[in-house]
């Protein structure tokens, strides 16, 4: 299964978004996809922000009705915290990353307790040991 990162769904979901076609040809051969509740929050978050969405942000309501929609039509679960989290989020700090990386951290972990390979457009996830990751050049 492929954790997500925010900026994947993101771009997925905005068709104006400068990275949409690369979201979408991974979606169209995508390997069991998934959110987890920090990425879904986020999602919902840069929908409704004015500068994300270029001056065009999604009303409360309708930002949930997006999310809603990507979970009912196309399946996408929701998956709770693997067993072992903590532990590997723990390894991680022990080697050190900057500050501004503490979600990154989390998903990370999170892939790496689960089991799981990191789909992203950022090259941050590159430097965490033993992590799987699909880079999604832009």
């Amino acid at each position: 299964m492929d954790l997500l990162d925010l900026n994947v769904w993101f771009a997925l979901l905005v068709p104006e978004h400068p990275f949409h076609p690369r979201a979408r040809a991974y979606w169209e051969r995508a390997s069991d996809p998934f959110l987890v509740r920090v990425t879904a929050l986020g999602l919902l978050r840069l929908l409704t922000n004015a500068k994300a969405m270029d001056g065009k942000p999604l009303g409360v309501g309708e930002a949930w009705k997006v999310y809603w929609e990507l979970r009912l039509s196309s399946g996408v679960p929701l998956l709770e915290e693997p067993e072992g989290l903590d532990e590997a989020l723990a390894d991680l700090v022990r080697g050190g990353f900057s500050p501004r990386l503490w979600t990154d951290a989390y998903l990370a972990a999170f892939a790496l307790a689960g089991g799981h390979r990191l789909v992203t457009f950022d090259q941050d996830f590159l430097g965490f040991p033993g992590l799987e990751v699909l880079h999604l050049s832009p």
